[in-house]
């Protein structure tokens, strides 16, 4: 067991994590947690303009390259924007595979933290 701690905005709770061998079974239910986060379900059908899980930006800077864009289909890890902040250019990574339904930044645009990139629906 290893003990680790984690932020979740602005909140740290204290964790115990166990590395199970490749034989292992997974557990059918989750161990109790201080708080649970909300799941959210793969949507059924084809997602609307702007709908579905937003990508946001993880820090503030200016958005370098803009590598998709709508209906484009990604898969995960797939860079759909480059950002750059302190001179390093960040890539923004999908992180699932979906369908671009909303492109909300262009090249040369200014981005707070948390200001949505794009939406994978």
């Amino acid at each position: 067991m290893k003990n680790l701690r984690i932020t979740v905005n602005g909140v740290a709770y204290d964790v115990q994590v166990e590395e199970l061998g490749a034989d292992a079974s997974v557990a059918a239910a989750p161990a109790p947690a201080k708080a649970a986060a909300p799941v959210k379900a793969a949507p059924a059908k084809k997602a609307a303009a702007g709908a579905g899980e937003k990508v946001a930006a993880p820090m503030p800077g200016t958005i370098v390259s803009v590598n998709v864009s709508d209906g484009q289909s990604v898969k995960k890890g797939d860079v759909l924007v480059v950002l750059e902040a302190m001179k390093m250019e960040n890539e923004i990574k999908a992180p699932n595979d979906g369908t671009i339904t909303s492109v909300a930044v262009s090249k040369g645009e200014s981005v707070d933290t948390g200001a949505t990139l794009v939406t994978i629906g």
